[in-house]
């Protein structure tokens, strides 16, 4: 039985940033619930409200400034805020300057003193060299995805130094998981009737490269699949020289590791794959995306491209934009390159206007989203097995579901506007697709596939 602290235990939570940040969060919320805290949608309603910050780019520290600002304005009087994450463990100075009445600060890697912080009368602090955080032991951690998916962190940090990025300064060196600990969070995520497990890291390819393992990520996934169970094993994050053979081959062998992969790229020019400290050139992430296709078939790329780099020139980003064109990766994240004073691309000359930047931002995602159009229209006759997640936001008369080959957030999802048959939402159906709504397709659902573990009452 839970021993409530006081009378005042009601906490709110946000979670700004990636889904490595999310994990972080759903840990600090289990350890608040474990203790007899109780969440609360209702900011206006919490007696603390606390914020899981991202300190990655200048418009994500500008989010977790205003997101702050939002709750000191919306708050109970005495309602303490605590601020946790990548943007304490760099800015907890600039932090305290514009926010002096925060009652705690906690670092990247000071998770577990989330309930400190709570319990702590007056104002203080917790920021460790530990830049990052892996769940060990025990840990209670509470789901906050939707119950059909969530994700599995199976590293932390980062041994690569790309030209433009700060996170081995924010999160540091690489840090795997040991190969028990993955697997016990894995069936611990099946027990609670998850069905599909998503692995992220900086890198997936690094696992176990911080103790000098090799091919460590196709060994764990071999050992995963060891498990018994209808389930989805998602990988996010792989660069291209890290898929090799023996990574392909496991994917070929197992229909429970979906085909798809998240291989950010950044650019296609040599010049500018060199100047950014990326170790793939043109020819050879060329021949991987080849590779990947003629060997796992239907297999979806997704993948991220920057614009706007120091130094890119206008032949450059034709060069980009023609490898768009022709290559046809399913989808595609762009970015415009943000100059962040510790990252190494910010000394370098000949950076790029900004109205350059958006006009190049523009054109690129006009061509990818011209190049969708044209990709989904194939699918338009077609039957596709995927997953019911619920209710479109549009209407109620809609459901929405993903395939194998759309990652939740960030990719399209199927519209079903014909769901009569569509008893029980985390289940899957066999949708057939008649026409397309630019990234997502619409279809209409035929028939239950096969039952998964989330399965919920349709109501």
């Amino acid at each position: 039985m839970r021993n409530r602290i006081n009378s005042q235990n009601k906490f709110h939570f946000t979670s700004l940033g990636c889904a490595r940040n999310l994990v972080d969060s759903e840990v600090m919320i289990g350890i608040l619930l474990k203790a007899g805290f109780e969440l609360t949608p209702d900011l206006t309603q919490a007696d603390y409200l606390v914020v899981n910050t991202c300190g990655f780019l200048e418009s994500s520290r500008q989010e977790g400034i205003d997101t702050i600002r939002d709750m000191f304005r919306d708050k109970k009087p005495d309602a303490k805020v605590i601020v946790a994450g990548c943007m304490v463990q760099k800015h907890s100075g600039e932090l305290k300057a514009l926010f002096p009445e925060i009652h705690y600060l906690l670092g990247s890697g000071d998770v577990e003193k989330i309930l400190e912080a709570v319990k702590t009368p007056g104002k203080g602090e917790a920021v460790t060299d530990a830049r990052s955080y892996l769940e060990w032991g025990e840990v209670p951690r509470t789901l906050s995805t939707p119950k059909n998916y969530a994700y599995l962190k199976i590293a932390e940090g980062c041994r690569k130094r790309c030209a433009f990025c700060i996170i081995p300064t924010i999160k540091g060196p690489l840090r795997s998981k040991p190969v028990e600990q993955v697997l016990k969070e894995f069936k611990a995520l099946l027990s609670q009737g998850v069905f599909e497990v998503i692995l992220i890291a900086q890198d997936l390819g690094d696992f176990g490269k911080d103790r000098k393992e090799k091919g460590a990520l196709a060994a764990l996934l071999r050992e995963m699949l060891k498990v018994e169970g209808n389930y989805w094993l998602r990988l996010l994050y792989l660069y291209p020289d890290e898929i090799d053979d023996e990574l392909i081959e496991v994917m070929k062998e197992d229909k429970r590791i979906c085909p798809y992969l998240d291989m950010p790229i950044q650019h296609i020019n040599d010049e500018m794959l060199k100047a950014m400290h990326r170790t793939t050139s043109k020819e050879e992430i060329l021949t991987i995306i080849e590779k990947l296709r003629r060997e796992v078939p239907g297999v979806v790329i997704r993948t991220s491209l920057m614009v706007g780099f120091p130094g890119e020139t206008e032949a450059h980003f034709q060069e980009l934009l023609e490898f768009v064109q022709k290559v046809q990766l399913d989808n595609v994240g762009i970015f415009k390159f943000s100059l962040e004073k510790e990252a190494y691309a910010a000394k370098l000359p000949n950076q790029i206007a900004e109205e350059i930047k958006q006009e190049r931002f523009e054109k690129l995602a006009a061509t990818q989203l011209k190049m969708v159009r044209k990709r989904n229209k194939k699918f338009i006759g077609q039957k596709v097995q995927a997953i019911i997640e619920g209710f479109h936001p549009a209407s109620e008369f809609l459901l929405r579901a993903r395939t194998s080959g759309q990652c939740p957030e960030i990719d399209g999802q199927v519209i079903i506007n014909d769901g009569r048959k569509v008893k029980n939402i985390g289940e899957l159906y066999e949708i057939e697709i008649t026409d397309v709504a630019d990234y997502d397709l619409i279809g209409t659902a035929l028939g239950p596939v096969k039952k998964c573990k989330a399965k919920l009452a349709l109501v």
